[in-house]
């Protein structure tokens, strides 16, 4: 499949919140690995370039450290990178951000969804992106079933919205439960979950009810997998390689394309820090699966 004259318009569009977004969109996380920075810059410029206009990050999106924990040299913060790239922005493109996690060098990654931590973290990603209010605030929890309600740190994120610094409201990593939670404070307009076509556990069901009520589902680690931060899978079920064959792809692309076949409200976020790696992605929202195909991927 050439790659280089698809843009992200082939996968289609889904209204996030009141913005209308490419359904295939760019994950900032691996940005940050690279030691050189000028390398991120222009993968970032290069996604606008080929049509994307959603773009997921994170302040807590750093190397060295941070979630991937790699890397040498100075901190390199996806935000701040993506301000580097696109500054000013274009005025289609939606910057996802999430928070419920705060970085600091010192005493490294934690868990902080007080409501000082939360204010915190958002005037953090104004900060580092240089906007004076945040497109979609996801709110990423600790699954702790029993004692993980959302409940009081949406309803601090609701106060932020309704204060002019955030326009639209997410989750991340939860149940039914926290969306009911959460769609009783606030609107909801995107669930942001781990979710693979060799990784799906408890998701399908999840993913369903959100295409029911309007809510955007984005899978992270679509292309990762059980790996998570480690990186792409290198291993894919027979039926992926079969499909790749038969399309002259590779089995990357059948990934990222599954994933946009399960909904039209499923936004795929796949991230790449490889100018070459980000066209194949990208042009994998032109890939149209058969019926047979589908159920032989499961």
């Amino acid at each position: 499949m050439p790659t280089d004259e698809i843009t992200a318009t082939a996968a289609g569009s889904w209204t996030l919140g009141d913005r209308a977004v490419r359904r295939m969109g760019f994950g900032s996380m691996r940005t940050t690995a690279d030691p050189d920075p000028g390398r991120a810059v222009r993968v970032l410029r290069r996604a606008v370039e080929l049509g994307v206009n959603h773009i997921d990050t994170a302040a807590f999106y750093v190397s060295p450290g941070g979630t991937l924990d790699v890397g040498t040299g100075p901190a390199r913060y996806a935000t701040e990178l993506i301000r580097a790239a696109l500054a000013p922005y274009p005025e289609d493109l939606v910057i996802t951000t999430k928070v419920g996690f705060a970085y600091d060098p010192a005493t490294g990654l934690r868990e902080d969804v007080t409501p000082a931590g939360l204010r915190a973290q958002v005037e953090e990603n104004l900060r580092r992106l240089g906007r004076d209010h945040l497109d979609v605030v996801n709110l990423r929890i600790v699954k702790r079933p029993g004692r993980d309600s959302v409940a009081e740190s949406f309803g601090v994120l609701a106060e932020l919205r309704d204060a002019g610094l955030i326009r639209h409201l997410g989750l991340s990593n939860v149940r039914l439960d926290h969306l009911d939670e959460a769609q009783a404070v606030a609107p909801v307009v995107c669930v942001q979950n781990s979710y693979a076509i060799d990784n799906r556990g408890d998701q399908d069901a999840l993913l369903r009810e959100c295409g029911s009520r309007g809510v955007a589902y984005v899978p992270f680690f679509a292309l990762a997998g059980t790996r998570r931060e480690a990186g792409a899978a290198a291993e894919h079920v027979t039926a992926v390689h079969a499909v790749a064959r038969a399309h002259g792809v590779t089995p990357h692309q059948v990934r990222l394309a599954w994933t946009l076949h399960q909904g039209p409200h499923v936004l795929a976020i796949p991230g790449t820090g490889d100018e070459a790696h980000l066209a194949q992605n990208v042009a994998a929202g032109a890939l149209r699966l058969s019926a047979e195909e589908l159920a032989a991927l499961g």
